[in-house]
């Protein structure tokens, strides 16, 4: 399910139900897409077939919503949601190098995969926190490098605030995987191009 980001936005759909004369709080129902067999997807709130753009838009607005499959109800929010990340890679201006997209996929079945995971969410997440910040101290100023650069040299305190809890524990997941594998007698397995981690960039 895709969570709204800024402020809540109550469905059309969905009236919670009077108890007394009086209306339960609940909070908005979740905006429900269905994804057909010929790839077309629904809006249930809308009663009508939308567009990858159209969910585009929803995510933008911070809208809540989830894709479920027409038949067997499966979630299928997330292969929507990467459906529209590349269309955005292939189509517009990329986010990802190519060198980039290589080291990602390096990391799936790998002992730091679940790390890795948390790592990049933590990071877009104090990214999307500063750029917030950013906006309401630039007062409607241009945006320059030279701007952001000066607002990122003023933020030490408050990106070590965020992510030092978040090394804290990366530290002992890694060192809790790392007794885990020395007692089933193995080693972190070797990822090539990641030289000065532990387990990464080593040669046999």
């Amino acid at each position: 399910m895709v969570t709204a980001r800024r402020g809540s936005k109550t469905a059309a759909a969905g009236s919670a139900p009077e108890v007394g004369g009086e209306r339960e709080a609940q909070a908005p129902a979740v905006r429900v897409l269905k994804k057909y067999p010929n790839r077309r997807l629904y809006d249930t709130q809308t009663s009508s077939y939308i567009t990858l753009a159209d969910v585009k838009k929803m995510v933008l607005d911070g809208q809540a919503f989830e894709v479920r499959d027409a038949k067997t109800a499966e979630d299928l929010t997330r292969s929507i949601l990467l459906q529209i990340i590349l269309e955005e890679e292939t189509g517009g201006v990329p986010m990802f190098s190519t060198n980039a997209l290589e080291q990602i996929i390096r990391f799936y079945g790998h002992a730091m995969q679940g790390v890795m995971g948390d790592y990049l969410e933590k990071n877009v997440q104090t990214f999307t926190a500063l750029q917030s910040k950013f906006a309401e101290q630039s007062q409607g100023l241009a945006f320059s490098p030279e701007l952001w650069t000066q607002f990122l040299g003023a933020q030490a305190p408050v990106m070590q605030n965020l992510m030092g809890g978040y090394v804290e524990q990366s530290k002992n997941l890694i060192e809790q995987m790392q007794e885990q594998l020395k007692q089933a007698g193995a080693m972190f397995p070797v990822m090539p191009g990641m030289p000065g981690m532990p387990g990464f960039g080593g040669k046999k």
